[in-house]
Formats: C-alpha cells, structure tokens, sequence
C-alpha cells in the first residue's frame, strides 16, 4: 500500500468542503508511530473548524479529527515501551479523520485488552475532559452539589456518570425528551429552556450548588454564577452558547469570560475557563495520567458511556449533519469495522 484514504477540509464552508481524498503513506520517523485508526469521534469542535475558526486548527486545507483509537502499525526509531499491532489511543485535534495517522509516540496511550473500541474512544475527549474539570478545576469532594448543562452531551453525559461515581449529587440541564437518558446517570434533570436554569435548580437545591459546569456561556454562564452558593465554583468550557450562525461571537464570549472571571468574584463565587486542547499543549502529563484511570473504570464496568450513532470510519460528512440537527444524546463515534464511507 502506498496511499490511504483520508477527509480533507478545504476551507471554511458547507459539508461540500469536507473532501475524501488519497494521501500518500510515509514511514514514521524518529520517536513517531504510524498508526491504522480503528475509531475516530466527532463533535462540536469538528463543525466549529469547518464553519468558523478554532484556535488550535492548522492552516487549510487539513485533515480534521480530534481524538482516535488505533493499532501501532509502524514504528520510528528510538521508540520503546510499544509493538506492532498494540492498540492506542491519542487526543490529535486535528489528523484522525483518515486511514492512518503519524505522529509522535509520546502522543499515545496504551489501551489495555477488555474495553471495546467505541467506548474507549468516547474517553479521549469526552471522559478526559469531564474528569478533570472534576478533579483538577473543581476539585470537588463527596458528598457535594453539582450542575451540568447541556447535560445530553457528549462532555454533560460524561459529567453525570463521573460525578455520581463521586458521590456528587448532580442536577442535570436538558431538554425533557433528555430527562430519561440524564436519569440513567445517576442526575436529576431540570429543564434548561423553559425559563432561567438557576430558577429551575432553586426549587431542587434552595440553598443552590457548590460548583456548576457551563457549557452554554453567553447569558448562561451569569445563570449558573446565580444557581451556585457562595464560596462555589463557576467552570466555564465550550461555551456553545457564545455561538451565532455556527460562527463565535467576539461580544458574546467576552461577556461570558467577563462574567466567568469578574462576575463569579463580585458575588463571592469563583470561576475557571476549562480547555483540554490548551492544557494538553502546555503538559501532556495530565492527560496521560488521567486516561488510564478511565481505561480502569471502562474495564471495570464502572462506567458505561453513551454511543449516540455508529458510523463507517470515513463518514465525517454524516456526523456533522446529526450534530446540526442537534439532540445527539452522547457521543458519536466512527468505526473501520463498519466500513469506509
């Protein structure tokens, strides 16, 4: 084999930029893998990259794809510790939407035998990124109060079931055709369109919550400052809410980081920006810590996350759809063992 399939995106704009083309093979090089990608996700994140700009993306055209599962399939010199057929997994942010991906091995993360793919897959991102803002951002304790919006996510789902493992009492903000699946978790739901989300979280928790994790940003960040007690935490990621016409709104989100980072204090309440992309870059430590734990917990059957649709491996264009429908109620994954779209 000389060349591999791989998604390319061409530029900003309609699915129509999500181009399926051959890439040449190459060999890895020093301290690199070559890896054949069994697993791959999609999320929010792919769509911003596709319609907007994200800053972490690299120049167009590029191959997108945030986070895969794999097995070693070449390996560079002065690399130890992995063999030839050994499965791993890798956050790339970009790169992973193909047949086969190269980089370096320090990337990569052993996944232990006695986990599917899929769900394996759903803890790159998803997982990694609800545990630390748990442990790392909030550093919250048994017995407290979460809560979580945008709750039938793919991070909120991940959310519910880390925190009920915890022992953390979670209330969960979602649409009610969600209430069900939030329920499953472990939370219990509240409605976040009806009116204010702090006003429904008050008549479950009056003294209201020692942290709430906030997805939505935008007028939903003063929300949750507001559903949380004094002394709590305010942490703030994704902010899908400073979001206009698929594109981020300069005005929106800074009135979200204003909020987040004055607001919270001007009330006795503390508050945090959370972005496993930025952290990952700064120290890859933490991420490689902290994916075996949930690796541990998959094994066990401690956790179970939420596959929202099995996809062929290449179906990037079809992933992006059903995230613009909206209503993805946990993670979407793509999969070499259902074919190549």
């Amino acid at each position: 084999m000389t060349t591999y399939r791989a998604i390319m995106l061409q530029g900003k704009g309609g699915l129509d930029r999500l181009e399926d083309v051959s890439l040449p093979l190459t060999d890895p090089g020093p301290g690199e893998l070559r890896v054949r990608v069994i697993a791959t996700g999609a999320g929010a994140t792919d769509v911003m990259m596709r319609t907007s700009k994200y800053l972490f993306a690299p120049p167009f055209p590029f191959v997108p794809g945030y986070e895969l599962v794999g097995k070693v399939d070449a390996i560079g010199a002065g690399v130890t510790g992995l063999a030839v057929g050994q499965r791993v997994a890798a956050l790339t942010v970009h790169g992973a939407f193909a047949e086969y991906v190269v980089r370096s091995a320090d990337d990569f993360v052993p996944v232990p035998d006695g986990v599917v793919d899929d769900a394996a897959l759903s803890l790159i991102l998803n997982y990694v990124t609800a545990y630390q803002m748990i442990h790392r951002s909030a550093k919250m304790a048994p017995g407290q109060s979460a809560l979580v919006t945008g709750a039938n996510g793919g991070v909120g789902t991940a959310l519910c079931e880390l925190l009920r493992l915890h022992g953390v009492r979670t209330i969960a903000a979602c649409a009610p055709r969600h209430f069900e699946a939030v329920r499953a978790l472990g939370a219990e739901p509240i409605p976040s369109r009806d009116g204010p989300v702090d006003a429904a979280l008050h008549r479950v928790v009056p003294e209201g919550v020692d942290a709430a994790f906030d997805i939505v940003g935008g007028a939903g960040t003063r929300e949750c400052i507001r559903a949380t007690k004094r002394g709590g935490i305010v942490v703030g990621y994704g902010f899908m809410g400073a979001v206009r016409n698929g594109k981020p709104s300069t005005l929106l989100t800074i009135r979200s980081f204003v909020a987040l980072y004055v607001g919270t204090r001007l009330v006795g309440r503390r508050g945090t920006f959370y972005g496993i992309t930025a952290l990952y870059r700064k120290d890859k430590r933490p991420l490689k810590e902290d994916l075996p734990l949930l690796f541990e917990l998959l094994r066990d059957g401690k956790i179970r996350p939420i596959i929202a649709h099995r996809l062929p491996l290449l179906a990037a264009r079809r992933s992006q759809e059903l995230l613009a429908a909206g209503g993805v109620v946990g993670k979407i994954v793509m999969l070499r063992e259902l074919g190549l779209s």
